[in-house]
Order: C-alpha cells, then sequence, then structure tokens
C-alpha cells in the first residue's frame, strides 16, 4: 500500500497477522512509533518497508528476529543505531539511509559474523569510522556498503577494501582524509563493480594501474578532492575493466586526458563521464562520438577545452546530457544538429566563444529541457520555435549574446517554459499582446524594448521573477500588476516609465527596483507589502512624501531611496532596522538633526546571514534567481558592485540633502 497518501499512526493490528509475510507502507505520511513491543515476541513479517514517512521513536529490533529484508529509510529516527539490528540471525538487507542516527558503529555487540549482504547508512550524521580488524570478520557477507553523506572523518579504514565479496562502496561526501588504501601491491577483491570516494579530503595519489585487476569494475567516483593526484594515463596499458561511470570533477588530474587520450580511448562503454572543473587543455573530443558510443551524458565544463563541435560524424542516439560550460570552445553550433544528438535534455555550452546563428534545427529537439547558450558571441534572431516547440522547458537561457530581432521571435505563447533569459542581447520591439504561458522567471534586461507594457504581461500568474530592467519601455504601471500574486522579484530599473506606482499591499516581495524611471507620487504610505521586502532601490525618480513608513521594513537589507524628493527627519526608527547594511538617502530634501542612534545600527545582515542569501538569489522548488547586483557611492564616487560583494559590505549616505545640527558622536 504505498504511495497511498495515509497518514495518523500505524495501524498496529497489521503486525500481528500470523501469516502476512510481506508488509510494504512505504511512501506514505505515516507518524509515530512502529507498534511493536519487544516483549510480545517476534513477528512473523520477513519483508518489511517502511520507509519514507514520518516516522520516530525507538525500533522494536529483538522483535524483527524473521525479517530478511528492513527498509526504514527517509524517516525522522534519532540517536545512536540500535546495535541489536546487527545481531539479527536473517537480516540481509538494512536501510536506514536519510534519518537522524548519529556517533558510533555498534559493531561490537557481535562476537561473529552476520548475514548481512546490503548495508545502507547514507544520509545521516554518523561521525566514526570503522577501525578494528573484527569489522572485517562481522561484516565479510557485505556486497554493497552505503555509508555516503555522513561526518565520517580520519583515515579509510583498510578492511573496506579486504571484503571479500563486496560489490558496491559509497563512502562519499564525508570528511574522510589522506590517502586512499590502494598500493600496487593491494589484494583488492576482485569483486568490486563500484567506487565512490567523492567529495572527502583525499590526497595522495592514486593510479588506475592499480585497480588493473577489478575485471568487473563498472563505475569510478574520485570527484571533489582537490589534492588527489590521479594518474589515468599510462603507456602501453590496457585495463581489464570497461567502465560504464568515471567521473573525476575537480581532483589533480592528468591534464593530458583529452589532449593525449591514451586511456579514455581503452573506454568503449562509457555511459556517463564528468571531467569537468579541471584545467584540461587540448581540443573538444569529438572522437568519443563514434557509431558505436554508449554515451548517455558528458560533463567537460570548466576546463580550458578549445576545438569546436563540428565535425561530428556519427549520430548519438543515447546521449541526453552535454555540458561543455566555461571553454574555450568557438566555431559555430551543428545545423544538423537535432540528428546528431536527437535524444538530447540538457545543452549547455555557456561561457565560451561560439558565433553564428542559432540553428534552426534546435527547436526540433523536442525533448529539450534546459537549454544554455548564454555568454557567447551568437548573432542573428532566435528562432520563434525556440519558444514553442519544446514540451517541457525548464529553462532557455540566451543572456548575453548579440541576438537581434523582435523579442519572442513575435510570438506570444510561450506556453511549456518555466524559466527565459533573454537579457544583455540586442531584442528589440514591444512585448507581444496576448501574452500567455506558464513562465516562473521572466528576464529581458538590458535590451532594446519599447513601447508600453501589455497588460496581457500581468496575466502570467505564475510569475515569480519579472526583469525589465535597461530598456526603453514607456508608460504608466497598470494596476493590473498586483495580480501577480506569485511574484517575489521586480525589476522595472531603468527604463522611462512615469506616472504613480499602484498599492499593491498584498504582493509579498523581496526584491523590487524601480531605480532610474520618471514615476511620482507621494509615498508616505508603501505601495508594497513592508514586512517581506529585503532590497529595495527606488532611486532616481520624483517620488515625495516623509520617510515615517521605512520603520516598518522589518526585513529590509538594501534600502535606496536617493535622488527623489523625500523631504521632513530622519526617523530615529530606521535604527531599528536590525538585518539592515546598504542605506542610501542621498540628493532628497531631508532636513533637521541626524538621529545620534544612527551610529549604532548594528548592520547584522553579515556573511552568516542565510535570510538574506535567499533574498539575493530568491530559490523556488530548487532553483535560484541571481540578482545583477546593487549601485553605492563610495567616497564621492558612484559604483556598481557584484552581487557577491553585498554580504562584505555596509554604508550610509546622507549626502546633498539639508541636514543641520551637530554630526553625532555616536557615527
Amino acid at each position: 500500500m504505498s504511495g497511498s497518501s495515509f497518514n495518523g499512526d500505524l495501524p498496529a493490528p497489521l503486525f500481528a497477522l500470523p501469516r502476512l509475510k510481506i508488509l510494504d507502507l512505504s511512501s506514505n505520511n505515516f507518524g509515530g512509533h512502529i507498534p511493536i513491543s519487544s516483549s510480545s515476541g517476534p513477528i512473523s513479517l520477513e519483508v518489511l518497508d517502511l520507509s519514507y514517512n514520518n516516522l520516530s521513536g525507538t525500533l522494536p529490533a529483538t522483535a524483527f528476529e524473521n525479517v530478511r529484508n528492513l527498509n526504514l529509510a527517509g524517516n525522522q529516527f534519532t540517536g545512536s543505531l540500535p546495535a541489536s539490528l546487527f545481531a539479527l540471525p536473517h537480516l540481509k538487507f538494512l536501510d536506514l539511509s536519510n534519518n537522524d542516527f548519529h556517533g558510533f558503529f555498534p559493531i561490537n555487540l557481535a562476537s561473529e559474523s552476520i548475514p548481512l549482504e546490503v548495508l545502507h547508512l547514507e544520509g545521516n550524521k554518523l561521525s566514526e569510522a570503522l577501525q578494528n580488524e573484527q569489522t572485517f570478520e562481522i561484516l565479510k557477507n557485505l556486497r554493497e556498503l552505503y555509508l555516503s553523506s555522513n561526518q565520517f572523518s580520519g583515515n579509510i579504514p583498510t578492511f573496506f577494501f579486504s571484503l571479500p565479496h563486496i560489490e558496491w562502496l559509497d563512502l562519499s561526501r564525508n570528511f574522510f582524509r589522506g590517502e586512499i588504501p590502494i598500493n600496487p601491491s593491494s589484494n583488492l577483491p576482485l569483486s568490486l563493480k563500484s567506487l565512490r570516494l567523492s567529495e572527502n579530503n583525499l590526497s595522495g595519489r592514486l593510479s588506475l594501474i592499480w585497480l588493473g585487476n577489478l575485471t568487473k569494475l563498472e563505475e569510478l567516483d574520485l570527484s571533489g578532492n582537490a589534492n588527489l593526484v590521479v594518474d589515468v594515463n599510462i603507456p602501453g596499458w590496457i585495463p581489464s575493466f570497461q567502465l560504464k561511470v568515471l567521473l573525476l570533477s575537480g581532483c589533480d588530474l592528468d591534464k593530458s586526458i583529452i589532449a593525449e587520450p591514451l586511456f579514455l580511448r581503452t573506454q568503449r562503454h562509457l555511459v556517463v563521464l564528468d571531467l569537468s572543473n579541471n584545467i584540461l587543455s587540448g581540443g573538444m573530443p569529438n572522437w568519443l562520438f563514434t557509431k558505436e558510443a554508449t554515451l548517455q551524458v558528458l560533463k567537460l565544463g570548466n576546463n580550458s577545452l578549445t576545438g569546436s563541435l563540428d565535425p561530428i560524424w556519427h549520430t548519438q542516439p543515447f546521449l541526453y546530457s552535454i555540458d561543455i560550460h566555461m571553454n574555450q570552445v568557438t566555431g559555430q553550433l551543428p545545423a544538423n544538429i537535432s540528428s546528431l544528438f536527437p535524444g538530447l535534455a540538457v545543452l549547455d555550452i555557456s561561457s565560451n566563444n561560439i558565433t553564428g546563428h542559432i540553428p534552426q534545427s534546435l527547436c526540433e529537439i523536442i525533448h529539450m529541457a534546459r537549454l544554455d547558450l548564454s555568454n557567447n558571441k551568437l548573432s542573428g534572431e532566435a528562432p520563434a520555435c525556440m519558444f514553442t516547440n519544446y514540451q517541457g522547458l525548464s529553462q532557455l537561457k540566451v543572456s548575453n549574446n548579440k541576438l537581434g530581432g523582435l523579442i519572442f521571435g513575435g510570438v506570444n505563447n510561450l506556453s511549456n517554459i518555466d524559466e527565459l533569459y533573454l537579457d544583455g542581447n540586442k531584442f528589440e520591439g514591444t512585448i507581444p499582446h496576448g501574452l500567455s504561458g506558464i513562465l516562473k522567471v521572466m528576464d529581458l534586461h538590458d535590451n532594446k524594448l519599447s513601447g508600453k507594457l501589455d497588460n496581457s504581461l500581468w496575466n502570467l500568474s505564475s510569475l515569480v521573477v519579472l526583469n525589465l530592467a535597461g530598456n526603453l519601455i514607456t508608460g504608466e504601471i497598470n494596476p493590473q500588476i498586483c495580480d501577480l500574486k506569485g511574484i517575489r522579484h521586480l525589476d522595472l530599473s531603468s527604463n522611462n516609465l512615469t506616472g504613480s506606482v499602484p498599492n499593491c499591499i498584498f504582493i509579498e516581495l523581496i526584491f523590487l527596483n524601480l531605480s532610474g524611471n520618471s514615476l511620482a507620487g507621494d509615498i508616505s504610505f508603501p505601495f508594497f507589502n513592508t514586512s517581506s521586502l529585503f532590497a529595495l532601490d527606488i532611486r532616481h525618480n520624483q517620488f515625495m512624501g516623509n520617510l515615517s513608513w521605512v520603520q516598518y521594513l522589518d526585513n529590509i537589507r538594501l534600502l535606496s531611496l536617493g535622488g527623489n524628493k523625500f523631504e521632513g527627519q530622519i526617523t530615529p526608527e530606521v535604527c531599528k532596522l536590525m538585518y539592515l547594511r546598504i542605506i542610501d538617502l542621498s540628493h532628497n530634501r531631508l532636513s533637521g538633526s541626524l538621529p545620534a542612534c544612527i551610529g549604532d545600527i548594528s548592520f547584522k545582515g553579515g556573511t552568516n546571514d542565510q535570510i538574506f542569501e535567499s533574498a539575493y538569489g530568491y530559490i523556488y522548488n530548487g532553483s535560484s534567481y541571481e540578482l545583477r547586483g546593487f549601485t553605492f557611492a563610495t567616497k564621492g564616487n558612484i559604483y556598481t558592485y557584484s552581487r557577491n560583494f553585498f554580504c562584505w559590505m555596509s554604508g550610509i549616505d546622507l549626502s546633498a540633502n539639508m541636514l543641520d545640527g551637530e554630526v553625532p558622536w555616536e557615527l
């Protein structure tokens, strides 16, 4: 009865059925404890799956005497691992992953080997590795051991590589340090198929020739160990294994692995290859795309590769993800890209030197989920079919190129795109009438858009981020903007907007930038939900009124009101804004004396302010939006800083007002 939306407590009578052997209640919303009493004797169950519920409490291990398969993953169990579980006479499969267990591995209770073959403990807070020889004897029947995403530290125990039947060993994402206990004389278990050691603090050297006897090895992951030297190219060596998964991202890798692919040419069955985040040289390895290639995922991002994606002679029907971002790749995209890579779901060629037009055939790859062509030198018009053909595009990004023509290619139906980034180009025209779609992010900043904002723009009810900054848009902001109930980031800065700002008091904006327009009106009463706002920039407009409303900006980090017509005194209440980092009240008509408490503003919103982080990169469903930066006067000069500077800076600009009295000594 998995995935049936049950909730409440587990029904105790189920566990008392005398002939029931298999019980699966996984992926529900059951809470509370497992309704079994250790004193009532063992239950009849042999297979029990309660994974991915909300269970907690103690585990009645002695009642599981007949169980051979126990899955409690994805619950809320805490405390130490129950030692009695590891002494159960028939247990072969145990999954306690993604709970909150911590402390030691309770293996010392057992005095002889246990039947356990598969053990999942990943995603807990276990903190000490197994060190003694006794462990080897106790766990010698293990075939699969998963300890990733814990807090194990120290050196990797040698006995892991002495388990006689081990096939899958995953020690990734821990704090292991030192050398990997493998050397030329190691007698590694010939059963080993998968070895994952990524994202630790490993150092020393590992030569792949030391794994030469592992004829069944299919997966090797050493990524994220920056100080681990990995020797790959050994002249004349032909490995006895054929890897399917090779992950060597961000380690001290042979820089010639692509330029002189002695090793890679021997691996003819690769499915996933990740060599990203190294300083690899050489041309694009188009020789990987053979007629017999089985490659599905290729990651070569953040290297120094040159060459182009042409020529490619053979169709790659299995390849669904290509990521070559941040290299020095040149040339044009293949005109027949859809026939070369018909199954692509992810294509990231961003931050290269690719030129030419976007090929029309790119639209024919209908299963594309993420397409990033940003930060290149692409020119011409973006094919209109890019905005209509894809069945479910989560992200389309062509930022910072030389693309032109009508925005969206003149079409108005953007129904299948979640995030759309067309910023930093030369798109022109007005935003089309009758706009529709399911967009969450629309970023069109720094283009040549003109005309008034069509009212259909406010019908995109799913918008979370709207950025139209740096265009030539005119007219007023229609009150229908208040229909965007889910909007959190709104940037209409550096346009030619006029009139007043509609009162959208119920919209919970996090970031609002209206600077550099000709907006006016008295905003003594704010036109937004003050409690949700983290950043407000309305500089260089013609707003009037006093600043009494500022005191209600409880979560504000950046407050830029300069270059308007605000008047009156600076209220001492501004000193109570406990997260404030940047405040610009310059070039207004503020008068009176400066509150002494200004010198006591704490500027608490520092580098550890996680709430602030969400403001400067709003996150929804795993996605984030990067802001462009912020502008502030430093020693009389105006600078635009990147967003990364924000958490390192604090500042007050009160210049060019009509303040009088003494400068408070507290400053």
